[in-house]
C-alpha cells in the first residue's frame, strides 16, 4: 500500500480527521506542559466522538497514587509513561470493551513534560507516547518516543507539545504502514529548531517488520537528532537515561566488519580508562559509534542513501558483541565530547587509532570556526576527556604519541595535553594485531579466500558465514587465496577507527 505523506495538511485538520472517524476512541492523560494535545482535539470540534477522558495528575502526591512509585522517582521518564499507558489503556477497556469494544479501536494517549521553569534554567524535553487498536478487539501497538523543546518560551514549548502530539495520534491512524513516512510526519507544522526527537520505539503486532535500530539511524539521517542510542538487544534507548552521571569510554569506527583489532583497541583502552584514579569502574558505560559519515564512506557520492542492509549487518554484529550503539552525525570529535558533556560531568575516555589522532591535529579541518583548532580544542579539551591512542604499524615502525610530530607552532600546545593527562598511549596491545587492515579483511570476505576468520572475533566468523554477511558467498566453494595479503599494507591500523 502506497501511503503518501501530505504536508499541507494542518494540526486542526488532523485533529478534526481523527474526531471524525467513528471507531477511534480513547483517553488523554498529559502531565506537565499543560494540556495542549488533548486541548487541540477539543478545538477541532467534533471531540465527543474521540475522547473518552482527559485528565492531569499534575501532583506528584496523586500521580502516585494513580499510577504508582516508581523506583526512579523521576516524573518525565519513560517508566513514568509506560504506567501511565498502562493504567489508562486498561481503564478503557475494562470500563467499554464490553459496551462498544467490537466497533470501537481504543487509544490511551499519555505524555510527561518538562517545559522551562520560570527562571529558565532547566531544559524542556518529554516523554510521549500512544498505546492504540487498529482493529476492533484487536492487540494494541505502542509508539514512546522522546522529545526535546527547544524554544526559549514556556508558552511555544506547550504549543510545539501540543501539535506534535496531534502529529503522532494521526500517524499511529494512518502512517502505521509506512514507518518513515509516520517520522516525517511528526515534524509537520514544526521545525528541527523547535523540538528534537532523540528516541522513538515501536511495538507491537502491526509493528513486526519494523527494526527499531532503523528507527535510530532515521532519527539522525532525517535530522531529528544528533544522535541516537540502541542496547545489545536492540532496542531503542533515550541517551540521557543510558548515559546520564556515567562515565563514558567511546570507540569510533565503520565495523565494516569489527575485527580483532577493534576489540583489541576497545578492550585495552577500556582497561587504561579503569585504572585512572578519578574513575569509578562500577559506573561505566562503554559505546561503539558509527557516524553518518561512515555508513556513506563506501559510496563515491557521500550524498547516496545509506546502505539500510548493510548498517544492519553491522550492528547486528556490535549487538551480537553485547555493545550499545551510537549513531551520531558528529564528524569532529570535538562535537562528540561536547554533546556528551551535556549529559554527564563525569570522566570520559575516547578511545582512537593513531591516524585519527593526526586528523585531531590537522588544521584544515577547522576552517569553518573563528577560532580554528584552539576552538576545537577548548571544547574537546577543557573537558574531563582523556584520549587513549592505539599505535600503527608504518614501514616496519610502530607509530604511536611519543613519535608523534604536529606542526612546529602547535608542539607545545601538544606537550601540554600530555603533561596534564589528555592524551595517552595504549599500553599492552597485541603487536600481532597491527599488521591487519580492516579494507584487506573485507575484500578476502568477499572473494571467499581461505584463512580470513583468524582476523576476526569466533562468534563474527560464524555469524557472517551463517548469514553471508559483507559478500561473503555462501553457496560458493571459497577460493584459495593467500591470507598473508591481509598483513600487507602501510597502514595496517583501520584508519576509519
Amino acid at each position: 500500500m502506497n501511503i503518501i505523506h501530505n504536508t499541507d495538511i494542518g494540526t486542526k485538520q488532523k485533529a478534526l480527521a481523527i474526531n471524525l472517524d467513528p471507531k477511534i476512541y480513547g483517553s488523554f492523560a498529559e502531565i506537565g506542559a499543560g494540556q495542549d494535545v488533548a486541548a487541540n482535539f477539543f478545538k477541532a470540534g467534533a471531540s465527543s466522538g474521540t475522547i473518552a477522558k482527559t485528565m492531569s495528575a499534575y501532583d506528584m502526591i496523586f500521580s502516585d497514587a494513580i499510577y504508582g512509585v516508581q523506583q526512579v522517582r523521576r516524573y518525565v521518564s519513560e517508566p513514568r509513561l509506560i504506567s501511565m499507558l498502562d493504567h489508562e489503556y486498561d481503564l478503557l477497556i475494562e470500563r467499554l470493551a464490553v459496551q462498544r469494544g467490537d466497533t470501537t479501536t481504543f487509544f490511551a494517549f499519555s505524555d510527561s513534560v518538562s517545559a522551562l521553569n520560570y527562571h529558565k534554567t532547566n531544559e524542556g524535553h518529554g516523554w510521549m507516547g500512544v498505546r492504540f487498536q487498529l482493529e476492533p478487539n484487536g492487540a494494541f501497538n505502542d509508539v514512546v518516543l522522546h522529545v526535546k523543546l527547544l524554544d526559549n518560551d514556556t508558552n511555544l514549548q506547550q504549543q510545539a507539545v501540543g501539535i506534535l502530539g496531534v502529529n503522532l495520534m494521526y500517524a499511529c491512524f494512518y502512517y502505521h504502514e509506512n514507518p518513515p513516512v509516520f517520522l516525517l510526519s511528526l515534524l509537520d507544522n514544526l521545525s528541527k529548531d523547535r523540538i528534537q526527537i532523540d528516541m522513538i520505539r515501536f511495538e507491537g503486532p502491526n509493528f513486526t517488520k519494523v527494526d527499531n535500530r532503523l528507527m535510530s539511524l532515521h532519527l539522525v539521517k532525517y535530522g531529528f537528532s544528533d544522535a541516537a542510542v540502541f542496547g545489545p538487544d536492540g532496542k531503542n534507548m533515550q541517551p540521557s537515561e543510558v548515559l546520564y552521571k556515567k562515565h563514558i569510554v567511546v570507540i569510533r569506527g565503520r565495523f565494516r566488519p569489527i575485527i580483532n583489532v577493534h576489540l583489541d583497541m576497545l578492550n585495552t583502552g577500556v582497561k587504561q580508562f579503569m585504572q585512572e584514579p578519578d574513575v569509578d569502574e562500577t559506573n561505566v558505560m562503554v559505546i561503539t559509534e558509527l557516524t553518518l559519515q561512515s555508513l556513506k564512506e563506501r559510496n563515491a557520492d557521500e550524498t547516496a542513501e545509506i546502505d539500510e542492509k548493510d548498517f544492519l549487518d553491522r550492528v547486528d554484529i556490535l549487538c551480537s558483541l553485547g555493545q550499545t550503539v551510537l549513531i551520531s552525525n558528529f564528524h569532529e570529535y570535538y562535537k562528540l565530547v561536547a554533546y556528551l558533556s551535556k549529559i554527564t560531568k563525569l570522566k570520559m575516555g575516547v578511545v582512537l587509532g593513531f591516524p585519527n589522532l593526526e586528523y585531531i591535529f590537522s588544521e584544515e579541518h577547522y576552517k569553518d570556526l573563528p577560532g580554528g583548532i584552539l576552538e576545537s580544542f577548548a571544547t574537546l579539551f577543557s573537558r574531563k576527556v582523556k584520549l587513549f591512542i592505539y599505535p600503527t604499524l608504518r614501514d616496519g615502525v610502530i607509530w604511536n604519541c611519543l613519535r608523534f610530530y604536529p606542526p612546529p607552532h602547535l608542539i607545545d600546545l601538544y606537550r601540554y595535553l600530555i603533561a596534564n593527562n589528555k592524551i595517552e598511549d595504549i599500553r599492552h596491545y597485541k603487536e600481532s594485531n597491527l599488521h591487519v587492515q580492516t579494507d584487506i579483511v573485507l575484500q578476502l570476505i568477499k572473494q571467499g579466500a581461505d584463512g580470513w576468520e583468524q582476523f576476526v572475533p569466533p562468534e563474527v566468523a560464524t555469524m557472517i558465514k551463517d548469514r553471508c554477511l559483507f559478500g561473503y558467498h555462501c553457496a560458493i566453494e571459497p577460493a584459495k587465496e593467500d591470507v598473508a595479503t591481509a598483513t600487507n599494507g602501510e597502514d595496517a591500523t583501520p584508519s576509519t577507527v
